[in-house]
């Protein structure tokens, strides 16, 4: 069947999230092109197994089904959530657009109003991310962490029946589920980085159509999550590795955090950078480069079980 010129076919995982993160761009995606939005649902790999994030390796198991969609013809452009993209560019693919990025903190869903400080010794606490065990264990090693899959609202009512005690989220899926009475307590930034683009959004083309989503792209939040992405990509880690970042920009500063984790949350390295935008063609690649370098020389590729340089 041809594609109509005046429909925009936009491939999507079908949980809740992605569906409501799809629509969120529904206005601007009709404005940017004058044409009408038709959501095009996809199931990833990531979507039907029930393995952990840790075993299987999370790199690209969420977005692969949909970028061969995008590349077979069958739709026009992706939305994803950005931590689930591998941070090396998918051949005929690009990034088109990186809309203005949501609440980047993760936080805690806990029953009865409980911190992570507050909770009793022993308590279980879900998380499928290997990050966010490692910072757990870090901070309370007497909890019992317990690996978790499935979609938001499946973990709140793990919580609410009483299999957990609690979960740790995104906050910005709350928001966009309009389940922000759930958090109990966000995760400052500073102290608790985490997954390379967490809260961004990605829309996916075939290379040549980008252009057409000019519109759409935030600079700033496009210039905070490829900094952090290029980390990843210079340690050669997977989207599920135990690394945190956080980059931010402040009168024209950009800064770039990250720290890597031992599994297990016994010790950790950080390193952080910063330079003036307008002192580097490059500045993304370039404080990356310090960063990944810094922490390669103290170790972390050994800490963490990752690559290396790339």
């Amino acid at each position: 069947m041809t594609p109509s010129p005046t429909v925009l076919r936009v491939g999507t995982r079908g949980s809740a999230l992605a569906l409501a993160q799809t629509e969120s761009l529904r206005p601007a995606l009709e404005a940017a092109t004058g044409r009408s939005v038709e959501l095009v649902t996809i199931i990833s790999a990531g979507d039907t197994t029930t393995d952990s994030l840790a075993t299987i390796g999370g790199t690209g198991i969420f977005a692969s089904a949909l970028r061969d969609a995008l590349l077979a013809g069958e739709c026009d452009a992706l939305v994803h959530s950005l931590k689930d993209l591998p941070p090396i560019p998918h051949p005929g693919l690009a990034i088109a657009a990186v809309p203005r990025r949501a609440d980047a903190r993760d936080v805690l869903c806990a029953r009865g109003g409980e911190t992570l400080g507050t909770l009793a010794p022993g308590a279980r606490l879900g998380t499928g991310s290997p990050r966010r065990r490692a910072q757990v264990l870090a901070r309370r090693p007497d909890l019992e962490v317990v690996d978790i899959r499935g979609n938001v609202d499946s973990r709140l009512r793990r919580v609410a029946e009483g299999a957990f005690d609690a979960v740790v989220l995104a906050a910005a899926g709350l928001v966009r589920l309009e389940r922000q009475e759930d958090i109990t307590e966000y995760f400052d930034l500073d102290e608790w980085p985490v997954a390379p683009g967490q809260g961004a959004l990605a829309l996916e083309t075939r290379e040549g159509d980008e252009r057409a989503f000019a519109s759409i792209d935030d600079r700033p939040s496009r210039i905070m999550v490829d900094a952090e992405r290029e980390v990843l990509r210079l340690l050669e880690a997977g989207c599920s590795a135990p690394i945190g970042t956080h980059a931010m920009i402040d009168d024209g500063l950009l800064f770039l955090t990250a720290q890597v984790y031992r599994p297990d949350g016994s010790d950790s390295l950080t390193s952080s950078h910063a330079l003036y935008l307008n002192d580097s063609t490059t500045p993304t690649q370039d404080v990356a480069q310090r960063v990944a370098e810094e922490l390669l020389a103290l170790g972390a590729a050994e800490l963490a079980d990752l690559g290396g340089p790339a």
